[in-house]
């Protein structure tokens, strides 16, 4: 009994040690997810071609940051120029992921 005691012990400090570990990676990763596009590349098979990020700086020559979006090899599709807030937490077109209210989520107006 107390064999299995200690070895929940340490299977808990495991995972709690992972949790803590996950928490501190996802707190570092503050950056948006950018990419140096060439703005005039854009195939409609395979999105914007990745270009050096030093064609972004000043004075860059067709070199745009673009957010979000996949990757596929040297070209990245389904994003956008423009950056997203910050603390938006990923949603679109200004609605919040938490809805709150019932029967309907409070959009609209009621009948009656």
């Amino acid at each position: 009994m107390a064999n299995a005691r200690g070895r929940m012990r340490s299977t808990t400090v495991v995972l709690g040690g992972m949790g803590l570990l996950a928490t501190a990676l996802t707190a570092c990763s503050n950056a948006p997810d950018k990419r140096c596009v060439d703005r005039d590349s854009y195939r409609t098979d395979k999105g914007y071609k990745i270009v050096s990020d030093r064609n972004c700086g000043s004075g860059g020559a067709n070199g745009v940051w673009y957010y979000k979006g996949s990757k596929k090899g040297s070209w990245v599709n389904g994003g956008s120029f423009t950056a997203p807030r910050k603390g938006s937490g990923g949603s679109s077109g200004g609605h919040s992921g938490v809805h709150r209210g019932g029967f309907g989520g409070g959009h609209g107006s009621s009948g009656g």
